[in-house]
């Protein structure tokens, strides 16, 4: 076994796994590891971030390690004395379903890092099927959450709010065949909080023991999940909080997961709406934040040199990012805006607020097995 020592100041630069992989031995690997915070980097002040590789991170991930990596020859990170392969996970040890938990992260990584995808990396509609899938939940009638996978049926599939999910749900379908024992309920929650980690953001505790339903019996109404704009801002701040709040969200919590609109873009053809948040829509990071409160953003008029038709959105003066009336109503509220702030100026503490919020999601409405205490806590520290 070998102690691979990462010093803080390397901790500042991000390079594609998949290129790591292919260019050095582990051992060269594993002495140049440089994650860092995302994959952006400071140049002549501005953050310039990567658009294409996954972001990846340490530094503050690594609480209680002191800054060092352990690895063996073989590639295997170590942690407690139980080898888990790259990732630096506390694997669940299913005795009944004998899933292999650490094979089936490593498929979703491969997925994650597939060339066929690089015009649409996966990642963000990964996290996007796990938040659509947790987001019906009704705690009133304790009724929808992402127990069930019920987005296999109708009418939830076809919800104008899920639109171009079956692409996700179609990405994970070979992984759930070669894997059988482990339900889609699981397998989508697993694949996203695996893919925020791979783009850079937090560990999140996962923990598996969802059901998938054997039919549609058990599907939620449509209209649970949040609206892009409801006409006015004050109607769309309060549209936010009854979705959120149905679910037992505060404010804190309501702004904190809006922040997962740093990864991906909108598609005309399925949300009407078009372009991405940020520049850099594989990065798990706070530049969501950031750029909502610095940037000028003003309503939609053109695109590509024509009249803008799609409904109303903002842009900053590039017209190259945007936001939907439901950011802009994030720093148009006085109590949101003030998690706007914080986050914008501390993305240790949006990583910490998010990774609990977003675990909090995608347990809502499951009954988890007694006797199953395991937490997956998927602490990824990338060799690059």
């Amino acid at each position: 076994m070998m102690k691979v020592g990462v010093p803080s100041s390397l901790l500042s630069r991000s390079i594609p796994l998949a290129a790591a992989r292919r260019s050095a031995p582990l051992a060269t690997i594993a002495r140049s590891i440089v994650t860092g915070r995302g994959s952006h980097q400071q140049h002549g002040g501005q953050q310039q971030h990567q658009q294409q590789s996954y972001g990846r991170r340490s530094g503050s991930q690594t609480e209680g390690m002191g800054g060092w990596i352990w690895a063996s020859a073989a590639g295997a990170m170590v942690v407690g004395g139980s080898s888990v392969g790259e990732a630096m996970c506390e694997l669940p040890k299913d005795k009944s379903d004998k899933v292999d938990w650490k094979a089936v992260r490593a498929d979703i990584c491969k997925l994650l890092e597939d060339d066929k995808y690089e015009k649409e990396p996966p990642g963000p509609v990964l996290v996007r099927l796990a938040w659509h899938a947790s987001g019906t939940y009704d705690s009133a009638t304790k009724t929808g959450g992402s127990n069930g996978a019920t987005m296999r049926f109708t009418p939830e599939s076809t919800d104008g709010a899920n639109a171009g999910l079956h692409i996700a749900r179609n990405m994970l379908a070979p992984i759930k065949d070669k894997y059988p024992n482990v339900s889609l309920a699981d397998l989508w929650i697993f694949a996203g909080v695996t893919a925020i980690e791979e783009m850079g953001g937090p560990s999140i505790e996962f923990r598996p023991g969802r059901t998938d339903a054997p039919d549609a019996s058990t599907v939620p109404p449509n209209g649970r999940l949040p609206d892009a704009d409801k006409g006015q801002p004050n109607s769309t701040c309060q549209h936010i909080r009854d979705i959120f709040g149905r679910m037992g969200f505060n404010d804190q919590e309501m702004v904190a997961l809006s922040g997962a609109h740093a990864l991906g873009r909108c598609h005309t053809d399925r949300s009407g709406y078009w372009g991405p948040w940020t520049r850099a829509p594989t990065t798990f990071s706070n530049e969501y934040f950031r750029l909502l409160m610095e940037e000028k953003w003003s309503p939609k008029k053109t695109h590509e040199g024509k009249k803008w038709t799609g409904p109303l959105q903002y842009e900053d003066p590039t017209g190259e990012l945007m936001m939907l009336p439901s950011d802009i109503a994030l720093i148009q509220d006085k109590e949101f805006k003030r998690w706007v702030e914080v986050y914008a100026k501390d993305e240790d503490r949006f990583f910490k607020d998010f990774a609990r919020a977003f675990k909090k999601l995608t347990e809502l409405g499951v009954s988890f097995p007694e006797d199953d205490n395991i937490l997956v806590k998927l602490k990824k520290l990338v060799l690059g």
